[in-house]
């Protein structure tokens, strides 16, 4: 029962699910290893704590690699059953935990702001014990953790939609750029909108963080252009977003930020390596 929520700290922390599996899975091998695990009062908050601290060692390494990855990096896209929660009541919570648009401010903070945000403000560890993970005093983590809360509010969505809303408006984007109407796009896009794309320099994509409803649509039109043998609206990071086959066998996945009525962000992920468990769109 445990094992959901413990994936979704290290994934919230580092962005790939097969590295949040690779520290759980190392978690349980720390605990099975320990003399006498009875001893440990409180298993949760000790699992939490050991996978905390797994997922900042591993954010280390993984954001140096980052530094030489090519083009814009994004989080790997949880795509549909992919989102890592067995109980429904807690999807809603989980949504936020993962959203792309929470990844994605997650990355403007250091890995201990990061590690002090998630751990007591999104999973509920007292900030003695977080400090314990950290390896800051207290008082430190308080700091670390205020810091990050006001970046978080400043990039998270201020009035996100209901999910029947969010999904409407992909649907409709969805539509104006397959028929090419650029009076449909500006329509649902916000003036600030941001469009983002993660190649790996391994398919082409954008080559620069575009900003601007007037940019955005343009590329948009230019993308949707080109042939698809597969398409699905699909929840993408717990809201609705797109996932697309084109005809030269390279998918991509394209997670929809909504506030306020109008799209301010659109991540498309087409590294076909962040893609290996996303299920084949519908035909064309």
């Amino acid at each position: 029962m445990e094992r959901p929520r413990l994936v979704r700290v290290a994934y919230a922390t580092l962005g790939s699910l097969a590295e949040a599996e690779d520290c759980v899975q190392e978690a349980w091998l720390r605990l099975r290893g320990l003399d006498d695990p009875g001893e440990i009062r409180d298993l949760p908050a000790w699992l939490i704590r050991t996978v905390g601290r797994l997922a900042l060692d591993a954010l280390g390494s993984a954001r140096a690699r980052r530094e030489r990855y090519v083009g814009t990096w994004l989080p790997e896209p949880l795509v549909g059953d992919a989102a890592p929660t067995a109980d429904p009541a807690d999807r809603v919570t989980m949504d936020e935990q993962v959203s792309m648009a929470m990844l994605v401010v997650m990355e403007s903070l250091s890995p201990a702001e990061r590690t002090a945000f998630l751990l007591h403000d999104v999973f509920g560890l007292p900030f003695d014990e977080v400090a314990e993970v950290v390896g800051r005093s207290t008082v430190a983590v308080r700091q670390l953790a205020s810091r990050a809360r006001r970046h978080v509010a400043e990039g998270r969505p201020r009035f996100p939609p209901a999910p029947h809303e969010q999904r409407a408006l992909v649907t409709a984007f969805l539509s104006a750029c397959q028929n090419g109407d650029l009076d449909g796009l500006m329509d649902v896009l916000a003036p600030e909108v941001v469009l983002r794309g993660d190649g790996g320099g391994k398919v082409s994509t954008v080559p620069r963080v575009l900003r601007g409803a007037d940019e955005v649509a343009a590329a948009m039109l230019a993308f949707s252009g080109a042939p698809i043998s597969g398409l699905r609206v699909t929840t993408v990071n717990g809201s609705p977003g797109i996932v697309a086959r084109g005809i030269d066998g390279n998918l991509s996945v394209a997670a929809i930020t909504v506030d306020a009525g109008r799209i301010v962000a659109i991540d498309v992920v087409r590294n076909p390596d962040k893609l290996t468990t996303v299920q084949e769109p519908d035909a064309g």
